[in-house]
């Protein structure tokens, strides 16, 4: 009996973090029947507070969502927990529960996962005392001992941004090799430069004490910085042909519009560096311009029908 139910609603979100809750916000205050599908399984889980969301600076994320996702219901948003399996080009998805639900549009928000380094102990302590963003995260660490560890050529950019909340700062050149111009400006800095492999961090009480190396040196320190690979969940969205930049993200216009007629997306899924607050509003505006164009499609259908 469930595998053969089909609910139609005007927009269809997959994806139901910042990014998702705030379309639904927008889309149910402007009386469209909404649903939002949700997997439960946010990116920043790992993290104890969000931060730089004005008005719920430390707030936990799970806190923020359950904040999120009553304030939509107010506005007859239907919240679903499921998986969707499966998105078709008729505007239908397919649950893993076997519910297929159609919409008018569909709307994506399914965000990215971190990829992380493969350091024993970064996995452990990623979101606590292994972190990514100091915009996120720095005030809370400020003034400790940093170390950055370096993964791709972006680590030199990330050392020089976290210098601004620590000037003691190791840079461990791990797996990377760095040019002489590099080289002198960390030091110039006053940046530490540690070259070889890194084997481990260390951790002890269920804190981060610090950097070995594969030659046994040890240094300690108090936080690691880290430069994930940001990988997108947009399996739904290359499963149906939207195009993708010469990056390699999903394409969207300045509304959110794939190249599929009706696919909208925002937030992580598209834009890898968002932050929360960034994804927040880049859902808004997209959800704002979604339905203008529902609002079009509806006086098409009322002129013709005159």
């Amino acid at each position: 009996m469930l595998g053969t139910m089909n609910d139609e609603f005007d927009v269809v979100i997959i994806g139901g973090g910042v990014a998702g809750l705030s379309a639904a916000l927008v889309l149910g205050r402007a009386r469209r029947k909404v649903v939002v599908i949700d997997g439960g399984t946010p990116r920043n889980a790992p993290a104890a507070h969000a931060h730089g969301f004005l008005t719920r600076d430390g707030i936990p994320p799970e806190e923020l969502l359950a904040i999120g996702r009553d304030e939509v219901r107010g506005y007859g948003v239907e919240i679903v927990e499921d998986v969707v399996h499966r998105l078709r080009h008729d505007k239908a998805v397919e649950l893993a529960s076997g519910r297929v639900i159609s919409g008018r549009r569909i709307v994506v928000t399914t965000g990215l996962a971190d990829e992380l380094p493969d350091v024993p102990g970064v996995a452990e302590r990623f979101g606590a005392d292994v972190l990514h963003c100091p915009y996120c995260h720095g005030w809370e660490v400020r003034d400790q001992r940093f170390g950055v560890l370096a993964t791709s050529d972006k680590s030199v950019h990330q050392a020089l941004i976290v210098w601004q909340w620590s000037k003691d700062l190791t840079f461990f050149t791990h797996t990377q090799q760095l040019s002489a111009d590099d080289r002198a400006k960390l030091t110039g800095l006053g940046i530490r430069i540690v070259d070889g492999k890194v084997s481990e961090l260390a951790v002890e009480d269920d804190r981060l004490t610090g950097v070995r190396l594969v030659d046994g040196e040890f240094v300690e320190r108090d936080v690691v910085f880290v430069g994930p690979k940001f990988v997108p969940h947009d399996r739904l969205l290359a499963q149906i042909g939207c195009a993708r930049t010469e990056s390699g993200s999903i394409a969207v216009d300045a509304q959110g519009r794939t190249s599929v007629d009706g696919v909208w997306a925002a937030g992580n899924v598209v834009d890898p560096m968002a932050q929360l607050v960034v994804a927040a509003g880049d859902a808004y505006r997209m959800a704002s311009a979604l339905n203008f164009d529902l609002v079009l499609e509806d006086q098409g259908a009322t002129l013709a029908s005159a």
